[in-house]
């Protein structure tokens, strides 16, 4: 296995991830990082908070990050002072963003893919990964969430918070043409689970899932509402103006919203907890 190695962060460490790319063919979530979202996650921040509520980050954790992104969870997370917190990031200019948040010389970041992390066996206490796995193959899926079991040790959390599709007894034909469609819209595979399906993949490679940390909430992650409460009166506004002086982003974003709306009843966030029981 490839060690991971410790990232520095850009010369200038404001600028997005996709930031050269057209709008017209970025992926969705770096168009909306362009335009100020800083929270893409699908359930928003509740869920995020959810989910953290659901491991327990505590002072003498090992708390290892997930592809964090623009690092909105992780200011969460260093704000609980875990013994270490360490993230792995694959985007080198998302890695940036991170390595400006670290001040403790405990906590680091490493360029590195998260189905494999080059991080130790049983080093973590808590591993968690948000809006990543979705976009993954089932092979892929089963990669990273066996990573996290990897490097976990027994009694470790392991959370998720995803996009999920409902009900569990959805018709293929309609989950087949909402992964279509999604995939088309925001220009990266999207490949969401129905809930009993995500607790198969944690408990396929020996999680065991708390059913009661098994939260699912309505996908509206471009409604009004939503952006208001995840961003802010002033972030809200400051994402508003930066859309209406771009077209390319206005008919981009008006795409994704539009195939959320159309299988809004079958979208969903979903977060769960899986602990690691046993020592291997």
């Amino acid at each position: 296995m490839t060690m991971a190695t410790p990232h520095q962060a850009p010369a200038d460490a404001s600028v997005m991830p996709g930031e050269k790319l057209d709008p017209s063919k970025m992926p969705g979530h770096w168009l909306l990082a362009r335009m100020g979202k800083r929270v893409l996650r699908p359930g928003g921040i509740e869920l995020t908070l959810r989910m953290l509520e659901g491991v327990a980050i505590s002072s003498s954790d090992t708390v290892v990050d997930l592809a964090p992104g623009l690092g909105t969870t992780a200011r969460i997370t260093l704000a609980k002072r875990p013994a270490a917190y360490i993230a792995v990031e694959q985007d080198a200019t998302a890695s940036g963003q991170v390595e400006r948040l670290l001040t403790d010389p405990r906590d680091h970041c490493v360029h590195g893919n998260a189905s494999e992390t080059g991080l130790e066996s049983d080093s973590a206490d808590v591993v968690y990964g948000e809006a990543m796995l979705t976009m993954q193959t089932k092979s892929q899926k089963q990669k990273i969430v066996g990573e996290a079991y990897r490097i976990l040790r027994s009694g470790g959390r392991y959370g998720i918070h995803e996009l999920g599709l409902i009900p569990d007894e959805i018709d293929e034909s309609v989950k087949a043409a909402i992964l279509k469609e999604l995939s088309d819209s925001i220009h990266v595979g999207a490949r969401p689970l129905t809930v009993s399906e995500w607790k198969e993949t944690l408990s396929s490679v020996g999680f065991v899932v708390d059913e009661n940390s098994c939260v699912t909430t309505p996908m509206h992650l471009l409604e009004p509402r939503r952006v208001l409460r995840d961003e802010g009166l002033i972030g809200t506004a400051r994402i508003a103006w930066n859309v209406l002086n771009s077209r390319p982003a206005r008919r981009r974003i008006a795409e994704m919203r539009g195939v959320f709306r159309k299988y809004d009843q079958y979208l969903c966030a979903v977060s769960m907890i899986g602990r690691k029981t046993s020592h291997e």
